[in-house]
């Protein structure tokens, strides 16, 4: 009897463990994207993030092309194997000299949303560009993302991330918080400090994210500024930057694509 019991407990825990949802969320800021890119080039895109659950987007551009690229994008996705949706902001109206949008692309399988997602407007006279929020439900259990694009590292993009970082700390969301994109400052600096004293951990340490114009020095990696931070109910599992340009010989047809590499976050929800 004490035997039975114990294997039916190993049984329930085995359970447990293996139905435990792993999710990649790859955070790209996808340079120019809009009418620019062809549909080799998006193909190219949907190799590179096929793997992927869902897909936060930096840089769609603002005019006529943007939207239609993200939905390009979208349909050579849904030819790979899987089934995706996608969302695409308003654009940003903080400055009309920077002006953008966003999109989201996710498998549709465990991943529903309840609405669009917005930009937050309680930010547009402290940001460029506001971030784009949106909550989406795997297997019913919410995760709220954050997807935004700093100014540059030249004009003060600090000043953005300790009003987002305000922000959170002070609504602090229910549940899983991710915050993703192109923030222009390396994590390893002081205005990140309170986000992680809350809890919120960088996916990658100091890995470089941005292409040089041309291999020479040390390479062809330039500046450590994509990041994915996740609150401390996601527990990660791996965190990377995909490197899909490889040998030197190959930046000048990777940054077709963009001048920027993809961050990967593979993590488990609490």
């Amino acid at each position: 009897m004490f035997k039975s019991s114990l294997l039916y407990l190993f049984f329930l825990l085995s359970i447990s463990l293996f139905s435990q949802e792993q999710i990649s969320l790859i955070s790209w800021n996808i340079q120019d994207f809009g009418k620019t890119k062809n549909s080799e080039e998006l193909d190219r895109m949907a190799d590179i993030l096929r793997d992927a659950d869902i897909v936060a987007i930096q840089e769609v551009v603002s005019g006529y092309g943007g939207a239609q690229a993200v939905a390009k994008l979208a349909d050579n996705l849904n030819r790979k194997g899987a089934k995706w949706d996608y969302v695409i902001s308003n654009p940003t109206k903080s400055s009309k000299y920077v002006t953008e949008r966003y999109a989201y692309i996710w498998k549709t399988k465990h991943i529903k949303i309840k609405n669009r997602g917005a930009l937050i407007s309680e930010l547009d006279s402290l940001v460029d560009r506001e971030p784009f929020f949106i909550d989406f439900y795997i297997d019913g259990q919410k995760l709220s993302v954050f997807n935004f694009h700093s100014r540059p590292h030249n004009k003060n993009p600090e000043a953005e991330i300790t009003a987002i970082a305000n922000y959170l700390l002070e609504i602090k969301p229910e549940g899983p918080v991710i915050f993703a994109g192109d923030f222009n400052v390396n994590e390893r600096e002081t205005v990140f400090v309170p986000l992680k004293e809350a809890g919120y951990k960088s996916t990658v340490k100091n890995a470089k994210t941005t292409l040089k114009k041309e291999c020479k020095g040390k390479g062809y990696l330039n500046h450590a500024i994509d990041n994915i931070f996740y609150s401390k109910q996601i527990s990660k599992v791996d965190g990377r930057v995909i490197d899909f340009v490889k040998f030197c010989e190959n930046v000048l047809i990777a940054r077709q694509l963009s001048d920027h590499l993809p961050v990967l976050l593979k993590f488990e929800m609490e």
